[in-house]
């Protein structure tokens, strides 16, 4: 079953330094979707703790099955327009409407 349109919850405002989590959910993909988030447009990295290309700039985790994006300590830096997309591999990809978060 292809993706339902995902619900993005994206805080329209965070305090710089405090820990924020962005969230992505659909219901109706089988198989389970899994999700991308993008920040003006741009796919953002999955980093992972082992990978040897750790870029020092990227504060936040982005867990790709569960749609979290957690920034553990957000910076003037994260400010944007977030969005995410849910795929699974059968029919469209599905992407919520953007949402901009000021930090």
């Amino acid at each position: 079953v292809a993706p339902s349109t995902p619900v993005c919850v994206v805080p329209s405002s965070a305090m710089t330094g405090t820990v924020v989590e962005l969230s992505c959910k659909e219901s109706e993909g089988s198989p389970p979707s899994q999700y991308q988030w993008y920040k003006n447009g741009v796919a953002l990295l999955e980093k992972t703790g082992t990978s040897s290309a750790r870029t020092p700039n990227i504060t936040y985790t982005m867990n790709k099955k569960s749609g979290t994006l957690l920034f553990n300590t957000v910076t003037k830096n994260d400010t944007g327009e977030y969005f995410c997309e849910a795929s699974n591999g059968i029919g469209l990809s599905q992407k919520c409407s953007v949402k901009r978060m000021q930090v």
